[in-house]
């Protein structure tokens, strides 16, 4: 039986983006150090950890010493290899479960494993050959969505095809390797929901926010969502629903589509979620530390929304506003201390109090 974890053990993280730096912050309040893995140097979490790790996946030998040190190991991105976990998995538990990581990793698989649970998707066909996606768009259509089945993230690794678009260069452009189509979902608006579900069962999900992206890339997060009671009570429930199926330990992010009143499943996230951002300034407990409670074995936390909020990405150059920010009574800042500033990076993010 998986153990409780004590204030002072030790909680691995892999990767040391800022998804890693919060979830330290998090830990560190409830009297627990975090020990960073992850290949890059200088990352935000390393700024917070009590540890770090600089390695990449590969070195078995440094992925060892690293899970010997620590009591539990988790993870702030999907895209692990799986030799990496080989090696942790002999040396300490890993939450959330490899099940639901190897789901999340495959949009073939995870659109299955939906569908299974008696949920909607958008129709999809697998593709693994240009013929493969020829036959795929006469089955499906256009509009649809071509994207890699793995590796793909913030707009990354797919593209639209439309009825001019060459199925030849579509094929060639995204590297020949397999992929998904799908088809186009006509919906008026995307929702969220973070759902989390402790080690003795207990299943606990925040209110749903309603999500704006721009390139692929999440702009903001507003709570409440424009949902009915219904499709509110639905996606709580459908949240649970995969929660449960997958024995699921710690934090997840399921993302939906409202289309004619309908929630269509586009795709979960076996971990913090940008889109829970909200919850670290409208809540009494927020996405971090209920991610912390539930793999330390620890109660899930009041995550009850006290105030409405409108989460706002700082994307690239927009951390210049940060000025302007601070001077503004009604905002929470959350700042990641990355040092350069690209086009389309995640700098940082604020909270806006809205009631």
């Amino acid at each position: 039986m998986s153990k409780v974890l004590s204030s002072g053990s030790t909680i691995g993280i892999l990767g040391g983006g800022q998804l890693g730096q919060m979830l330290s912050m998090a830990a560190a309040r409830l009297g627990f150090k975090t020990h960073i893995f992850e290949p890059s140097a200088n990352p935000p979490a390393s700024n917070v950890s009590s540890g770090f790790t600089q390695a990449e996946y590969d070195d078995y030998d440094k992925l060892k010493k690293f899970a010997s040190s620590v009591d539990v190991v988790t993870y702030e991105f999907e895209n692990i290899p799986t030799g990496a976990l080989d090696i942790i998995e002999k040396e300490c538990e890993i939450f959330p479960s490899r099940e639901a990581l190897k789901i999340s990793q495959d949009r073939l698989l995870e659109k299955k494993f939906i569908n299974k649970l008696g949920f909607k998707t958008a129709s999809f066909c697998e593709v693994s050959s240009q013929e493969g996606l020829i036959f795929a768009l006469e089955n499906l259509g256009t509009p649809s969505i071509l994207k890699t089945r793995r590796f793909g993230y913030d707009g990354k690794g797919q593209v639209k095809l439309g009825a001019t678009s060459n199925p030849k260069e579509i094929w060639e452009s995204l590297g020949e390797k397999e992929l998904i189509l799908e088809g186009f979902v006509d919906f008026s608006h995307e929702i969220s929901v973070i759902g989390s579900r402790s080690k003795d069962g207990q299943i606990s999900c925040f209110d749903p926010g309603e999500n704006v992206h721009k390139d692929g890339i999440l702009r903001t997060t507003t709570v409440p969502a424009n949902l009915t009671t219904q499709q509110k009570t639905d996606a709580v429930l459908i949240t649970a629903k995969i929660l449960e199926s997958l024995n699921y330990i710690g934090v997840i992010g399921v993302e939906f589509f409202v289309a004619n009143s309908t929630l269509i499943i586009n795709e979960f996230a076996p971990r913090v979620h940008n889109s829970g951002h909200w919850t670290q300034n409208g809540c009494t407990v927020d996405q971090f530390e209920q991610h912390i409670r539930a793999i330390a074995g620890w109660n899930l936390g009041n995550g009850e929304r006290h105030c409405d909020v409108i989460m706002e990405n700082l994307i690239g150059d927009q951390i210049n506003k940060t000025n302007d920010l601070i001077a503004d009574g009604s905002v929470s800042l959350h700042l990641y201390g990355k040092v350069d500033i690209k086009p389309g990076r995640k700098m940082g993010h604020f909270n806006r109090i809205i009631k």
